[in-house]
């Protein structure tokens, strides 16, 4: 791994990390910019280094370093009903920069990239919700997911955008 690759992991985890407190409590799950700071870093980097960076960032925040949504921290937060989410990650970030790179960074692959990850994400977190809050699949969908659709579409395209821009500059085609 050269130097500029641990330069931009360790950028990206960084701004995960910054981002990803922001929330906005909606029931159980917040709407977190979490998502959007990993959507972000898989379309600019790819799957190896976008993988790298949310792990870096879930491990800061499990040794208690504030970065998970409301400004949580720690292996209780991992561990407690949203800690699918945050594990979920992890394939969000892979998923989406795999794709993302096998179709070498083509613009109408992204959004769907980032879709398909995304999926994943929600089935990793749901699954973690109704087992640790014993809830059914209807009532975990109906808080889990429902009401994040709009958000996340809207964070896709954002995320799109601007990484279609920053894929142009000398930044992102050294990825």
């Amino acid at each position: 791994m050269k130097t500029r690759d641990l330069v931009q992991i360790g950028l990206f985890a960084a701004i995960i990390c910054v981002f990803a407190p922001f929330s906005v409590p909606v029931g159980p799950i917040p709407i977190s910019l979490a998502t959007f700071a990993i959507y972000l870093a898989a379309a600019v980097l790819g799957a190896k280094k976008a993988t790298a960076a949310t792990i870096i960032y879930i491990l800061l925040g499990a040794v208690g370093l504030p970065v998970f949504s409301s400004f949580g921290s720690g292996l209780g937060k991992i561990l407690g009903p949203t800690g699918g989410y945050i594990i979920g990650f992890v394939p969000l970030a892979f998923i989406a920069g795999y794709i993302i790179d096998r179709f070498d960074g083509k613009k109408v692959i992204i959004p769907v990239a980032l879709v398909i990850g995304t999926a994943v994400l929600y089935a990793f977190g749901t699954a973690w919700f109704m087992v640790q809050m014993q809830k059914t699949l209807y009532e975990s969908l109906m808080a889990c997911v429902i009401p994040f659709l709009i958000g996340d579409a809207v964070k896709i395209v954002a995320a799109t955008v601007i990484s279609v821009k920053l894929r142009q500059y000398s930044f992102a085609k050294a990825v």
